[in-house]
């Protein structure tokens, strides 16, 4: 099983989102495996955004991310990665779909709710990056022979 890397950012807590966009996943059948709320330092927030360092957005995505609570997140299925790409939606709203989460609840690329890996490699390094291996929890779901047929 994949794990893969979330993280709701302040526009979602602060429009009470939280819930209903943790559903979403529950509901598809990925399995929490770590969450936490945290306010996000500025080095975190460079560090996180490092690959953007430079470009001309990056002072205004480090500002964002840190300007209230997020909530980080690890998600455990079979091609986590992906599938949460897919249930995000794209980063700009206007061209998300329907059905999506951005595409359902934000407007502009600024505040678009909600952060996913886009591959393996950079899950590993954000779930690293907000959490210890302790803070990771792998355990069996009954319904997972309905999900998955195992």
């Amino acid at each position: 099983m994949e794990k893969t890397f979330t993280m709701l950012k302040p526009d979602a807590v602060q429009r009470n989102l939280t819930g209903e966009i943790i559903s979403r996943f529950e509901k598809r059948g990925l399995k929490l495996a770590a969450l936490k709320m945290l306010l996000i330092s500025r080095e975190m927030a460079e560090e996180h955004y490092g690959e953007h360092k430079g470009k001309k957005f990056f002072d205004d995505l480090v500002s964002f991310i840190t300007s209230g609570p997020v909530v980080a997140m690890v998600w455990e299925g079979q091609n986590a990665v992906q599938l949460v790409r897919k249930m995000l939606g794209s980063t700009d709203p206007q061209e998300a779909l329907p059905g999506t989460v951005r595409g359902d609840y934000a407007l502009f690329t600024g505040n678009n709710m909600i952060h996913g890996s886009d591959s393996l490699e950079s899950a590993a390094r954000e779930i690293s990056l907000f959490f210890v291996e302790k803070d990771i929890i792998t355990y069996k779901k009954d319904m997972d022979i309905w999900v998955y047929g195992q």
